[in-house]
């Protein structure tokens, strides 16, 4: 068991590093090749509503923020039924987007609580991935 306490600065040396890239921020080409070689599963944690309204990255699944919690501790068949997708282990890669980030990495923090420790966000978001899916 790991436990993290910001500020304390008798652990050095490799604990920075890991913490650093448990949270590294992914770009918009690293997620492109990662959905192409569906190697994670994509998490949009917009409200439905926003989905609908603006669009969403191809392949995602849309959890809400104020359910991924809930979600990442369902039992298998809850899950299937309810967002139509396989539930994911804790050793799965997990990827979490949102509009432009803050959600999203509240969502990150969420999964990793829950032990979800290959979890990563794509900090720019659907507003990102829609500016640069418009100018390809």
């Amino acid at each position: 068991i790991i436990l993290f306490f910001p500020g304390l600065n008798s652990i050095k040396g490799n604990w920075h590093n890991f913490c650093t890239a448990v949270y590294k921020d992914v770009t918009y080409k690293e997620l492109k090749n990662l959905l192409n070689s569906r190697k994670i599963m994509l998490i949009d944690v917009r409200n439905t509503w926003e989905i609908i309204e603006c669009g969403k990255i191809p392949g995602s699944v849309n959890i809400p923020l104020n359910e991924v919690g809930e979600a990442l501790q369902m039992n298998p068949e809850d899950f299937k039924e309810k967002y139509n997708e396989i539930k994911p282990s804790k050793s799965d890669s997990l990827m979490f987007s949102c509009l432009a980030g803050m959600r999203s990495k509240k969502a990150l923090d969420i999964a990793i609580s829950l032990g979800f420790t290959r979890s990563q966000h794509y900090a720019g978001g659907w507003k990102e991935w829609s500016t640069y899916e418009h100018s390809e």
